[in-house]
């Protein structure tokens, strides 16, 4: 039988406060707790995984920077970019993290495969990529066999920040974005779309659709937006 997964939509947040709040529902899950997909934005920041080098941020300017505890170098985060946090009991899926990193890049490639654009993975720079360009970026923890944080895709973000950094640590890394191969993409299909894939790449039933996720003040972007 397929295990559930509760989909939470919540808007614009800022992202630090989503960031605590991963790790303490990291923290206080047990064998019982659900698995849930946050699916989100936030305002513009750039993030350093725990072994980044900051010297892969070249002008952050008015960006703020944070160092978080995912894996991985520099990236973009801004408005735009849909953001999916995955957190899930690794152990009860039967899966590990490099085949839960599989089934993030391979669905957003079956994502990119309905809008008629042939995306691919590489096997050592994780993420998707359309010709040479990225365009969903992938970093992950793991703490007692649970993972936290997820997956970004560009869907209509400026793309003009990821100028300032080299993406990911790559200096000639170029990025893209969905409305460069369809300008009609609308960013709540997208999503709507990509949960149905991934619920189904990963085994889950959608429990719920709920956007009421602690909104204050976890959402409190939503009010400068």
């Amino acid at each position: 039988m397929a295990q559930e997964l509760l989909v939470r939509r919540l808007g614009l947040c800022d992202y630090e406060p989503v960031w605590q709040r991963m790790c303490a529902f990291t923290e206080q899950r047990t064998p019982n707790s659900g698995d849930e997909l946050w699916i989100l934005e936030h305002p513009p920041i750039f993030t350093l995984g725990r072994a980044a080098d900051p010297d892969h941020v070249i002008a952050a300017g008015d960006i703020p920077v944070l160092r978080i505890d995912r894996g991985g170098q520099v990236t973009y985060h801004g408005p735009g970019q849909l953001v999916f946090y995955t957190l899930l009991d690794l152990q009860r899926l039967g899966i590990g993290v490099r085949r839960l990193v599989t089934m993030l890049e391979k669905s957003v490639i079956d994502l990119l495969a309905d809008m008629n654009v042939n995306a691919y993975a590489k096997p050592n720079a994780p993420g998707v990529y359309v010709e040479t360009r990225k365009i969903a970026a992938l970093g992950l923890r793991v703490r007692r066999g649970c993972c936290y944080h997820g997956l970004s895709v560009n869907v209509d973000m400026n793309l003009e920040p990821f100028a300032r950094i080299h993406p990911c640590g790559y200096a000639d890394l170029s990025v893209t974005r969905l409305v460069d191969f369809d300008p009609s993409t609308d960013r709540r299909q997208v999503a709507e779309r990509l949960t149905e894939i991934l619920a189904t790449n990963l085994g889950y039933t959608i429990a719920a659709n709920d956007a009421h996720l602690s909104r204050q003040p976890l959402l409190a972007a939503d009010e400068a937006r």
